[in-house]
C-alpha cells in the first residue's frame, strides 16, 4: 500500500510541471491505475489530483482532457466526496460539456455527474442548481450530431437530476420537455428512447410539466408509444406509463382530464401491461387505468378488467 501511495504522490506531483509532454505522461498512467486498481483510487484522491485533473478540463489538449475527464470518472466511484469538495470542480465539468471538441471527454463528464448523482441523494439538489450543467446536458441531447453515447450518457446524468423533485421544474423551464419529445420522435434506436422516456416520466412529476407536455405534444407522444403496434419495448411502454401518471398525479385537472382523455386510445396498451408488465409496471398501469376509467365508465375493455380484478385490494407500491 506505501508503494501505491507513494506512486500516486509522485504522479500528481506531475501535473504541475510546465511540460506538457510530462502532464500528459502522468494523466495517463493515472488513468490507467485508477481503472484497474480500486484501491489506488482513494490515494490518488487524497494526494490532491482533484484540483489539477479539473483545471485541466480547461486545457486546449483533446488528448489531456479525455485521461483528465476519464480519470475523474474512475474517482467519482470510490472518491465522491474528495470531488464534491473540490472548489470548482463542478464548474470545470460544466466547461467541458459545453466546449470539448472530444466526444470522450463530454462522454466522461456526463458520466461523472450519473455517478455522483446516483450513488448520493444530497448531491442532487446541489448539481441540480447549476443551471449551466442542465443546459449544457440538454444541449447535448439536442445536437443533431451528437454521438448516440453522448446523448446515453447526458441521458443518464438527467434522470439522476430528476430525480430529485426540486429539480424538475427547473429543467421544464429550461426546455427539457420538448427536447425529450423531440428526441423520442425522431431517434428510432431503443436504448435512447428508453433512456429518454425515463427521464420524461421524472419530469411528469411536477406542477409545471403540464403545459410543458401539452404544447410539446408529449401526450400524444406517450400514447403512440403505447400502441402495440409501434414495436416499442416493455421497458419504453413501462416509462410511458410512469410519465402519464406522474402527470396524471402532479399536472392539477387540467393534467388527469388530459390524460382521462386519451381513453379507448391506450387502453389496451395499459391493461397489457397490467397484465403482462414487471412488478413496478403492473402497479403503475392498474393506477393508470383507475384514472382513464373514471374518465369514461363505459369502456369494454377497463369493465372487462375491472370485473376481473379489485383495484382496492391490490397491494402494490409504486
Amino acid at each position: 500500500m506505501e508503494v501505491k501511495r507513494r506512486t500516486a504522490r509522485n504522479l500528481v506531483a506531475k501535473l504541475s510541471s510546465v511540460s506538457e509532454q510530462t502532464r500528459t505522461e502522468a494523466l495517463c498512467e493515472l488513468r490507467l491505475i485508477s481503472k484497474h486498481d480500486p484501491e489506488s483510487r482513494a490515494l490518488i484522491a487524497d494526494a490532491g489530483a482533484v484540483p489539477y485533473l479539473s483545471e485541466t478540463l480547461y486545457g486546449s489538449s483533446p488528448i489531456i482532457q479525455e485521461n483528465a475527464a476519464a480519470t475523474l470518472l474512475n474517482l467519482s466511484i470510490t472518491s465522491r466526496v474528495s470531488l464534491m469538495s473540490t472548489r470548482g470542480f463542478l464548474d470545470a465539468l460544466s466547461h467541458a460539456l459545453s466546449n470539448s471538441p472530444s466526444p470522450s471527454t463530454v462522454q466522461a463528464c456526463a458520466a461523472t455527474l450519473h455517478s455522483l448523482l446516483i450513488a448520493e441523494e444530497s448531491y442532487r439538489p446541489i448539481i441540480g442548481s447549476k443551471r449551466d450543467i442542465l443546459y449544457s446536458l440538454l444541449s447535448i441531447i439536442t445536437a443533431n450530431n451528437a454521438p448516440p453515447r453522448s446523448i446515453k450518457d447526458a441521458l443518464k446524468a438527467l434522470f439522476g437530476i430528476a430525480l430529485y423533485p426540486l429539480n424538475r421544474a427547473s429543467l421544464v423551464g429550461l426546455g427539457a420537455v420538448p427536447a425529450l419529445v423531440a428526441l423520442i420522435v425522431r431517434d428510432a434506436r431503443t436504448g435512447i428512447v428508453e433512456d429518454a422516456t425515463a427521464v420524461l416520466a421524472q419530469i411528469a412529476g411536477c406542477e409545471e410539466s403540464e403545459e410543458a407536455m401539452r404544447k410539446a405534444g408529449g401526450i400524444r407522444v406517450l400514447g403512440d408509444l403505447l400502441d402495440e403496434g409501434t414495436g416499442a419495448s416493455d421497458r419504453i411502454r413501462e416509462n410511458a406509463v410512469a410519465a402519464l401518471l406522474n402527470l396524471a398525479r402532479c399536472g392539477g385537472e387540467n393534467g388527469r382530464k388530459e390524460v382521462r382523455d386519451m381513453g379507448g386510445k391506450v387502453i389496451e396498451g395499459i391493461t397489457d401491461l397490467s397484465k403482462n408488465g414487471s412488478a413496478k409496471g403492473k402497479a403503475k398501469a392498474v393506477e393508470l387505468l383507475k384514472i382513464v376509467a373514471d374518465g369514461d365508465g363505459n369502456l369494454k375493455e377497463v369493465r372487462d378488467f375491472r370485473s376481473n380484478n379489485s383495484f382496492d385490494s391490490m397491494n402494490y407500491s409504486i
